[in-house]
């Protein structure tokens, strides 16, 4: 286990050290700094979601999976030898927040051991996912989160990790490996971040994620959380507010396309509705579609992420309030064009202005 002040900076260590130039890298669906880190060093970041996951109104209990049978053909075709490792995001967050089921994760894993590729998880939400896993998939009613993480990280060989998500910590990341390469791994932490020991990260920072982590697979915490999220997406979803259906647990991420139909995804309608969310009524949200990913975007998304452990019902009920104050007025929101992009991630710092 190899810390980190984020898990960007864990993604780069692992992608330095595994991938290079003319390299594939397969995933459900990459999150943005997973496919910067990858692209940085030359390699190819590919997406290959199931079909049901690109369609934000589809109900499907596990639309997080990645197409398993697109991943055979994707290896066949360019070769074993040009894929240093699978990715499996859980939950996948850059679809709309849904999770991965064990049964998915056994058939990649089976996958990667045929072909001799190490399987690695974007493990952000993995308390959440396995939580889903419980109420979800047949013969896991009765193991609690941390018996069904602990099943799909065997799967593993090993995990890169945001610790702000499900780590419950404010700030940190780690990267986790059964490889070889961890020596080459912890030898350029200690050039950008740190000691092995400690990552870059103060004291108090690793003691909270030793907690975090534990505390974020309690049941309680899971139901109260995964139910607040629900709640939101009932009632807007209930004034026929477009969203990915059904929701997630740590987001209600809205289908800004099917917001905005009059707004083409080259002047950013996720970017255009996010803006006017803040202008209502100060909710701040993520675009998650062109601006992030430029022709990779297949979806225009808004994600409401909901903060651990400080949003109350009637807080909620606010953002509920300006959603629909926002969708009432729906048809007056114009497009943007950029005026400033960076060469990566380019919607950390980009600037736009309306149409």
């Amino acid at each position: 286990m190899i810390p980190a002040h984020q898990g960007r900076a864990a993604e780069r260590i692992l992608f330095s050290v595994m991938c290079k130039k003319g390299d594939v890298v397969p995933n459900n669906t990459h999150f943005d700094t997973t496919r910067a880190n990858i692209e940085f060093v030359g390699a190819e970041a590919v997406n290959l979601p199931i079909p049901e996951g690109k369609d934000p109104a589809h109900l499907r209990p596990f639309k997080g999976n990645i197409d398993v049978a697109a991943l055979e053909e994707l290896i066949a075709r360019v070769g074993a030898q040009r894929v240093p490792l699978v990715m499996l995001t859980i939950t996948n967050n850059s679809g709309g927040g849904q999770p991965v089921s064990m049964e998915n994760a056994c058939a990649v894993s089976a996958v990667c051991r045929q072909h001799g590729i190490p399987l690695y998880f974007d493990a952000c939400r993995f308390a959440e996912n396995a939580y889903f896993i419980k109420l979800r998939e047949k013969g896991y009613e009765d193991k609690t989160p941390k018996q069904i993480a602990q099943e799909m990280f065997a799967l593993g060989d090993g995990c890169s990790m945001s610790a702000k998500k499900d780590g419950l910590a404010n700030i940190s990341g780690f990267l986790c490996t059964n490889d070889a390469l961890a020596q080459q791994e912890e030898n350029l932490l200690i050039l950008t971040e740190g000691y092995p020991t400690y990552g870059g990260m103060a004291g108090p920072d690793l003691e909270a994620v030793a907690v975090g982590l534990e505390e974020a697979l309690e049941e309680d915490y899971l139901k109260y959380r995964i139910a607040s999220t629900a709640y939101l997406g009932a009632h807007i979803s209930a004034a026929r507010v477009p969203i990915v259906q059904p929701p997630g647990g740590h987001a209600i991420y809205l289908d800004a396309r099917a917001f905005l139909p009059h707004i083409p995804p080259a002047s950013f309608p996720g970017v255009a509705l996010g803006c006017a969310l803040y202008l209502e009524g100060g909710i701040r949200s993520v675009e998650i579609g062109t601006l992030t990913f430029g022709q990779h975007a297949t979806m225009d998304l808004v994600r409401l992420v909901i903060p651990l452990r400080v949003y109350t019902q009637s807080r909620v009920d606010y953002v509920i309030e300006v959603i629909l104050e926002v969708w009432k007025c729906r048809d007056a929101i114009r497009g943007l064009r950029l005026t400033y992009e960076a060469p990566f991630l380019r919607h950390f710092t980009a600037r736009l202005e309306p149409l």
